[in-house]
Formats: C-alpha cells, sequence, structure tokens
C-alpha cells in the first residue's frame, strides 16, 4: 500500500470507527479529517506532512514541547525495569519519588499525595474524600453532605466531576444522575450574573458566597473552586482577591476547600499553582493534564495530613479510602512526571515565561481593533477571545453561525491548530514556544478571526 492509499484508509477509517470526544459527529463525519503523525517543539505533523503550530498544547497538557528529549529518555529508561506494578498494598521508586517531590512544590502543608490517571478522577477522589473525612471524624457533625460549587465551572466529565459541574450545555443532560450541590456565582467580571461592574462591585459575588455558607455551613462539606481561572468556561480569570477571601470564608464557616488546579496548574498561569498568587493553602489540591509534560495520563490529589488521618484506624473500623484505579501511580507516567518537573527546574522555566507572557499581552492588544472582539482574558499563559455580534451589548453570535468553529478551520488552514469554546478562542501553546513562533501565532489567530468576521462570507451571511 503507498502513502496515499494507506492516507485514504486512515481517514476513512477514522470515520467508520473512532467516537471523537466533544466533537459532533454528523459534522465530522462530512470533513476531511486531521490526522497528526508526528511532533517536535511547537510544531505538529500530519499524515500528509503538512505543518502546524500546537496552539492549544494539545488540549493544555504540553508543558515543554513535543519530543522533549529528556521525557523520552526517562520513559525509555523505565521502561527498561518495569512498564506498570499496583499501587494497591505495593509501591516503587517513582511513584515514592515523584510524591516527594510533588510535596516539596506545592503549598505548605498538602503532605499527602494519591495518584489517578486524570483531572476527572482526581476531582472525583477529591469529593470522595471530603465526604467521607467529615463522617469519620468523631469531632465534627455527619451532616455535612453538600458541595458548594461554582456556576460555569467545569471539573471534568465523570459524574462526580460532572455534579459539581455548572456549564449546562455539557452537563444539564445528566441531571437525573447527579448530586444535587448548592450553586454561587462565578466572578463572570464581563457577564455577570449578580448585574454589577468590577471594580465598584467590591467583589459583590463574595458578599453572595459568605450568605450562603453562613446559612449552609452546617451542611456543606466543602467547596470546590479553579483558582483564579475557570478554564473551560472560556477563561474567565476573577478579580484579584477572590481566591483569598473565598480561602477564607471557607477556614470561617469549616468548610474544606478543594482547589481544581488540573488546567491552571503546571505554570499556565505563571506561577507553578494558581493558589500560589495569593498565597492559599486549599485542603486539597489536585492536578493533572501538564503534569508528565504531555507525554501520559497521570494526576494527584493532595491533601492535608488532619485529612489523612481521619482515615487512619484499625482494619475492621473500615475506615479505609476504598478507592483507587488499575493503573494508579503507573511507573512510566511518574518517570515523565519527574523529568517535566526537572527539567521546570533545570531550564528556569518559570522565570523566563514571563517574557512570553508579556509577549502574549502585547501581541493581544490589537485584537481590540476587531469589532466583533467583546472580550479579552489573560491570566499568565492562558488567554480567551470571546468573539460577539455586538460588542456594545454583548449580543453573542446566534449558535447555528459556528462562529468560534470557523475561525479554528481558518487558523488551520494558515497552519495553527486552537480549538474554541464556543464562540471563544482559547490560546495556550506550550511554556517555552519560541518568540517567532509566538508572534506567528497570534498573528494567524488575529487574521483569522478578521477573515470570519469581518470578511466577505461573513457580511452575505448577515
Amino acid at each position: 500500500m503507498d502513502i496515499e492509499d494507506r492516507n485514504r484508509q486512515l481517514e476513512n477509517d477514522d470515520r467508520k470507527y473512532v467516537w471523537h470526544p466533544f466533537t459532533q459527529m454528523k459534522d465530522y463525519v462530512r470533513e476531511k479529517p486531521l490526522i497528526i503523525e508526528r511532533g517536535e517543539g511547537s510544531f505538529l505533523w500530519d499524515i500528509y506532512g503538512n505543518k502546524y503550530i500546537d496552539g492549544i498544547s494539545s488540549l493544555w497538557v504540553t508543558t515543554h514541547g513535543h519530543c522533549k528529549r529528556e521525557i523520552d529518555e526517562a520513559i525509555a529508561e523505565q521502561l527498561t525495569k518495569i512498564s506498570h506494578t499496583t499501587l494497591l498494598g505495593l509501591s516503587h521508586p517513582p511513584a515514592i519519588k515523584l510524591a516527594q517531590k510533588l510535596v516539596s512544590i506545592t503549598p505548605q502543608g498538602l503532605n499527602k499525595v494519591f495518584y489517578s490517571e486524570s483531572g476527572s478522577t482526581a476531582v472525583e477522589i477529591a469529593l470522595k474524600m471530603a465526604f467521607q473525612y467529615w463522617h469519620q471524624n468523631p469531632d465534627e457533625p455527619d451532616e455535612k453532605n453538600k458541595f458548594i460549587s461554582l456556576r460555569n465551572a467545569y471539573h471534568g466529565d465523570t459524574i462526580g466531576a460532572v455534579g459539581v459541574g455548572g456549564i449546562d450545555l455539557f452537563h444539564k443532560v445528566y441531571g437525573p444522575l447527579l448530586v444535587d450541590p448548592i450553586k454561587v456565582s462565578s466572578p463572570h467580571c464581563y457577564r455577570c450574573d449578580l448585574e454589577k461592574s468590577y471594580p465598584s462591585c467590591n467583589l459583590e459575588c463574595i458578599t453572595q458566597l459568605e450568605k450562603i455558607m453562613r446559612t449552609h455551613q452546617h451542611e456543606t462539606a466543602a467547596l470546590i473552586i479553579e483558582p483564579l481561572v475557570q478554564a473551560a468556561a472560556g477563561m474567565l480569570v476573577s478579580p484579584p482577591g477572590f481566591l483569598k477571601r473565598t480561602r477564607e470564608l471557607c477556614t470561617r464557616y469549616d468548610i474544606l476547600m478543594l482547589a481544581d488546579e488540573v488546567a491552571v496548574g503546571m505554570g499556565r498561569t505563571g506561577k507553578m499553582f494558581a493558589c500560589e498568587h495569593e498565597d492559599v493553602t486549599p485542603d486539597i489540591l489536585m492536578m493533572g493534564k501538564g503534569l508528565t509534560g504531555g507525554y501520559l495520563p497521570l494526576s494527584a490529589t493532595m491533601t492535608t495530613d488532619k485529612i489523612y488521618e481521619a482515615f487512619l484506624g484499625k482494619y475492621e473500623d473500615f475506615k479505609t479510602f476504598f478507592h483507587g484505579h488499575t493503573y494508579t501511580g503507573n511507573p512510566l507516567a511518574c518517570s515523565a512526571a519527574l523529568a517535566n518537573l526537572y527539567i521546570f527546574e533545570r531550564d528556569g522555566t518559570l522565570a523566563k515565561l514571563g517574557e512570553n507572557i508579556t509577549l502574549l499581552k502585547e501581541g493581544l492588544k490589537r485584537f481590540w481593533d476587531l469589532r466583533h472582539v467583546g472580550d479579552i482574558r489573560q491570566k499568565g499563559f492562558m488567554a480567551g477571545i470571546e468573539l460577539v455580534l455586538d460588542r456594545d451589548s454583548k449580543a453573542p453570535f446566534p449558535t447555528g453561525r459556528k462562529t468560534g468553529i470557523k475561525v479554528i478551520m481558518e487558523a488551520r488552514k494558515r497552519g495553527l491548530i486552537l480549538r474554541p469554546l464556543g464562540d471563544v478562542i482559547i490560546l495556550m501553546p506550550h511554556l517555552n514556544i519560541g518568540p517567532r513562533e509566538l508572534h506567528e501565532l497570534i498573528n494567524i489567530t488575529y487574521d483569522s478571526v478578521k477573515h470570519v468576521t469581518e470578511g466577505t462570507a461573513f457580511r452575505e451571511t448577515r
């Protein structure tokens, strides 16, 4: 079979057999699929040899770029020893070394590490830990069964994680299966559901949060929050002080704080963990995505000695945390994570990241020249450009126009891979992308937005 026949076969088999996540397959099978065959640094190549900038770090996970030699070698070395052994009652060196490393780089007091494979499972574990903690703590009331979560929240796709989510598009259909959390307003300053304006609002969303905590403290086990940025909601950046005051309220009303750092951790906001920006230590912290540098599935749920000790007891007490996954703490994944963290230290990635953050910030300014850009949100090396039909009224484009999808398809023609969140165009390249590639990414995004929202095709369909 020659290369052209092989490629056509791959495309046909992809349409025939693969059900892609978060993808309307009726639309997908009509188009020529983009099949990525290899990557290096900031770039990806498809099966035809076409080259693309990876503008979303392959869904926010590739930390230092593709085919990073140090991570390749760490995995290869571990393969010569063992590829997997269970952590259920056993251990292995990579899991031990990684746990020690994670304790040293996370906010002080998070001393225990529980591994799993994805951000969703890390959240699921956190919810179960928080719930069981209260029921096994003899000094606390056992009616603490509820969770507080924010509107617009996204914490993953497993049932518990969906239950504390707040994006109707993703979550509403599963309503009958879910827990019933107490919902509070998120700090969505562009579209505030309290109809306030920052900073004159004096963080009215915090005032509302305190009222709810005061009312429900006796029945609330934990509050779950994405620190600083609600990423999947469209890069909604919370105003300064919101996170710290949330931590203070959790302490005051004896409610555990669960920090979902799956998207915002691993340097994405300019610090290793978003909580560091406001000197916050949560009771439980979840991480995933970029933990292995984008190589292998691995996540971690970290907690305090106090919570851990509530699970200790005699065998017959059955206080054990009865949760575990087959591939929990996989040695290959732990080795990749150790190499990833080593690169952070050796290269001074976080110290150097400031230059890229500034370049991105400056490059985004000219997007305001485009009349259908309603808002630009950035925290560190995470950015979202919200496209609207009318800037003055903030009226969105009709859903059927698929404006965000059209923009990313136009960018693809120009050599850039992006993925939108509705009509919010997300930019999240790997942390040490070169300045030339970053400028090209910004320019292609600008030209693509302009072409779709102000070009001839746009005017003809208004």
